[in-house]
């Protein structure tokens, strides 16, 4: 699989976040249930300050075995933190990232790049990995950037 590395400045992104696992049997639901209170429950739409129009998946708290549990957040980058403690507030470090470029249906195209990119070598930093969803195609044609975090 390939990618490219890049450098990112910090992002702030709010949103709705939960803690879970890749081991967890109930991973998928709780991920899937953030997506559907993220748009189905208004709470995109009621984010202040968007810097564009992308939605992210940021996984972070993370101890770096398929195991250790971690916060999962779905957001968007935002100029400012909120006033309120409505959303969950999430800081994408600077530093970085090796970025992949996907294309396909927006859920099975990403698994399918997260079960590649858990058996490469990459020397990462487990501290922040994060999807970039580009457009909204539901017809299994979008493209997502997905990020992990390197050591410097």
């Amino acid at each position: 699989m390939e990618y490219e590395i890049v450098t990112l400045k910090e992002k702030i992104a709010v949103g709705v976040s939960a803690r879970t696992n890749n081991t967890s049997p109930d991973a998928g639901a709780v991920i899937g249930g953030l997506w559907n209170r993220f748009f189905n429950e208004g709470i995109y739409a009621s984010i202040p300050d968007k810097v564009n129009e992308k939605a992210l998946g940021i996984y972070t708290d993370y101890a770096g075995n398929e195991k250790s549990d971690y916060t999962t957040v779905v957001a968007c980058e935002t100029s400012s933190e909120p006033q309120k403690d409505t959303y969950a507030v999430c800081r994408i470090p600077a530093g970085k990232y090796a970025k992949f470029v996907i294309h396909g249906d927006m859920v099975q195209a990403v698994a399918a790049a997260w079960q590649e990119i858990w058996k490469m070598k990459l020397p990462r930093t487990f501290q922040c990995d994060f999807e970039e969803y580009q457009d909204d195609k539901m017809d299994g044609n979008a493209e997502i950037h997905i990020y992990i975090g390197l050591k410097a």
